[in-house]
């Protein structure tokens, strides 16, 4: 772990960036005894607050400086887990879209490749109706014979 910091803070960029978290960490911590303060004379009561002691308002900005490290490093880790989520559904629908067009392309050899059975059975059929086929004569409903009546 003190390596790793170690070679980070040799990269000048994330050097700056540590700094400027450590800055912004003082920078909430001096805001926030300014707010007291005001506060307190508001109330009428004596302005003095217990970051006045200089290791006091030390150990603030310390605490202050690690909450900011901690959320940025929670951001990281959380925008890191996004990217590889986007990542991996990327290269699903790669695969899927390969598979895709590997069926298609089955399909249509398949297709052309069975192309000539379909053409011959479609001309043997053809063939087979064009001498058999005879028009009917069609009449509808043809009326009952009559019969005479017999009486007896």
């Amino acid at each position: 772990a003190v390596d790793k910091a170690y070679k980070l803070l040799l990269d000048q960029e994330q050097k700056k960036r540590a700094l400027d978290v450590i800055q912004a960490g003082k920078e909430y911590v001096e805001h926030t005894v300014k707010e007291k303060k005001k506060q307190l004379k508001k109330d009428g009561k004596p302005p003095t607050v217990e970051e006045d002691d200089p290791e006091v308002f030390k150990q603030a900005v310390y605490k202050q400086t690690m909450k900011l490290f901690a959320e940025l490093e929670i951001k990281r880790k959380e925008r890191e887990a996004k990217e590889m989520h986007e990542r991996k559904r990327q290269r699903e629908e790669e695969i899927e879209a390969q598979e895709k067009a590997k069926r298609e392309r089955e399909w249509q050899k398949n297709f052309e490749e069975s192309r000539d059975g379909r053409v011959d059975s479609w001309r043997n059929f053809q063939a087979n109706t064009k001498g058999k086929k005879e028009k009917k004569n069609r009449t509808f409903l043809r009326p009952p014979k009559v019969k005479m009546e017999q009486r007896e």
